[in-house]
């Protein structure tokens, strides 16, 4: 039976670069993970093994290293902007680039007596985020004439301790969960957002500010929200996020519920007032949706955000 080439694409993928900004006696560090893959006319290097057309998976790698030095990382997006433009640009048969960036965050170790507060800390004081452990990601797509940036973060751990309730659920012969009136809210966020600059005509966001405030907005709309199940929660920090950061028309989430189960301590003659729980890491719920900014199509892979 005859057969056909698909689609196909081809790259370095994890290419870890640090980039060190001396200015004067402060540094600062950019730590990124780059993933370069390009598609275009590459049938022949499939059918007969031609390699006429093809650059090297080792030329993208020492091009994000040289253009580290170059261009410099003003941000992980504007770094994947110049990459994307220069494979498609500089080759012919490369039609498509895609650049995915992981960047990894580096805080100052404060000097003795300075104070340190996250976002929100002196405001809620049921909330709390796991300082440091999210992974900064974007994907930029580039086909010679439009641009998608997708950017977002992973591994975002945060907890509301109370404010929290999940009753009036659907129950059947196999149901044997309790309806909570006040329990532990906790998930893994992994988030991604669709911004609405698509060709050079238009302004580009001030990447470094948009995500500082994206990330702002989940996180107060995580804390802010009263909770009756994760999909609202979920619903309520989308909606944040759209409402004001007008550079964004699609935001998706994948939420697991980090469950945490109060534990039976009438056995050792104790009582449990909302004080111990057991924090279980599977099974685990998985909530994920998408929100739009109205007459916005949804473009964000449904399965982008999770395994």
């Amino acid at each position: 039976m005859p057969t056909i080439l698909g689609q196909n694409q081809y790259g370095k993928a994890e290419n870890r670069v640090v980039k060190i900004t001396r200015d004067g006696a402060t540094h600062h560090i950019k730590d990124l993970n780059v993933s370069v893959s390009l598609s275009g006319d590459m049938d022949e290097v499939h059918y007969s093994g031609s390699n006429a057309h093809v650059l090297p998976t080792d030329t993208t790698k020492n091009t994000v290293f040289a253009f580290a030095k170059e261009h410099g990382i003003e941000s992980a997006e504007q770094f994947g902007i110049h990459l994307a433009r220069h494979f498609v640009s500089s080759q012919e048969p490369i039609r498509t680039a895609r650049i995915r960036i992981e960047e990894y965050a580096w805080e100052r170790i404060e000097a003795s007596g300075a104070n340190s507060r996250f976002v929100g800390a002196d405001e809620v004081k049921h909330s709390f985020v796991r300082k440091g452990q999210e992974t900064r990601l974007t994907q930029i797509t580039y086909d010679g004439e439009s641009w998608e940036v997708v950017s977002g973060l992973k591994d975002l751990v945060v907890m509301n301790s109370t404010n929290s309730e999940f009753w009036g659920f659907v129950k059947d012969k196999y149901t044997t969960l309790p309806e909570a009136y006040d329990r532990i809210l906790a998930t893994q966020v992994s988030a991604r957002w669709r911004f609405n600059w698509t060709d050079d005509e238009q302004k580009m966001p001030h990447w470094e500010k948009s995500y500082e405030q994206t990330r702002k907005h989940l996180l107060q709309a995580f804390a802010e929200t009263y909770s009756l199940s994760l999909q609202q929660t979920l619903y309520q920090m989308g909606s944040r996020v759209i409402d004001n950061r007008g550079e964004i028309d699609e935001v998706r989430f994948s939420l697991p519920n980090k469950h945490h189960f109060l534990v039976d301590l009438e056995p050792f003659g104790l009582k449990n007032d909302n004080e111990v729980y057991y924090a279980a890491d599977r099974p685990y719920g998985l909530i994920e949706a998408t929100v739009l900014r109205d007459g916005c199509t949804a473009k964000i892979p449904v399965d982008l955000t999770n395994l």
